[in-house]
């Protein structure tokens, strides 16, 4: 066991964490990962369908049902995210930032293996967003959904393959899930919440997608080398991902805070 190694192992795990069994999640990914190809069609014939059926009925209010459903994923992803980060701080500390990003152990080790597996599945139940967008007839953006679906199906990916990067790249969505779901909670709860919490969501958006980036670009680097494992699929895969959603989230910081005045759109973003 390396420095790195010890240090990961040192870290205090709840029992839940250490029991989790890791090789029998990784197996069920690896067997139904594909279904989210389903979930993802069966996600639009919902969302297009529940917005033609809502066009002449009026809105719901559901915002009771909407603080819960916000707080809830809140309470989730800062848990994840401060198990997550204590995980990598640890990495940071012990194995240097290189092995941070290359790291695989992630999936494994008794802190953070329950919250990587939990992390891939609750993509599924955050599909659920865009049920109040529609219920409630607010404005659906086409980066709200295709971000949902994009996402689904790449972690699923991503973790059936164990891939390097992961460390960083769940730490960094918990954390930015954390600020968001609490933002959402605050707005449905009749919280008068200022502009500036918006923007700088928007902006820990946009900075995730910038470092994610960078990090397959440092896996590129790295790939050849024996511990740092990839390929050029996967990082072909994260990189367009990762663009896109750079470009969108570049696009809707500009139009909603910059170009126009006016108050917040309404419409959910991951």
């Amino acid at each position: 066991m390396n420095e790195s190694e010890l240090g990961a192992s040192s870290l205090a795990e709840f029992d839940f964490e250490r029991r989790f069994d890791e090789r029998r999640a990784l197996k069920w990914i690896q067997e139904n990962w594909s279904k989210a190809f389903l979930l993802c069609g069966l996600y639009v014939v919902l969302v297009f369908g529940g917005q033609h059926f809502m066009r002449e009925r009026p809105k719901l209010n559901l915002r009771k049902p909407l603080v819960l459903w916000s707080l809830g994923l809140a309470v989730f992803s800062i848990i994840g995210t401060l198990r997550t980060g204590l995980y990598m701080l640890n990495m940071l500390m012990n194995g240097g930032f290189r092995q941070s990003v290359c790291d695989t152990r992630f999936y494994s080790a008794p802190v953070s293996k329950f919250w990587a597996y939990a992390f891939v599945l609750s993509k599924g139940p955050e599909l659920g967003d865009t049920a109040f967008i529609v219920l409630r007839k607010q404005r659906l953006i086409f980066l709200h959904w295709y971000h949902h679906i994009t996402v689904l199906l790449y972690s699923c990916y991503a973790y059936k393959s164990q891939t390097v990067g992961g460390t960083w790249f769940i730490t960094m969505n918990y954390g930015v899930h954390s600020l968001m779901y609490t933002y959402y909670a605050a707005r449905a709860a009749g919280v008068r919440v200022p502009r500036a919490c918006a923007m700088i969501i928007t902006t820990a958006q946009i900075l995730q997608m910038v470092i994610g980036l960078a990090v397959l670009g440092l896996v590129y680097l790295w790939m050849h080398d024996v511990h740092c494992p990839s390929s050029l699929s996967n990082l072909a895969w994260g990189c367009l991902m990762y663009l896109s959603y750079l470009i969108l989230f570049a696009s809707f910081f500009y139009n909603s805070y910059l170009r126009r005045s006016s108050g917040d759109k309404g419409s959910k973003t991951e």
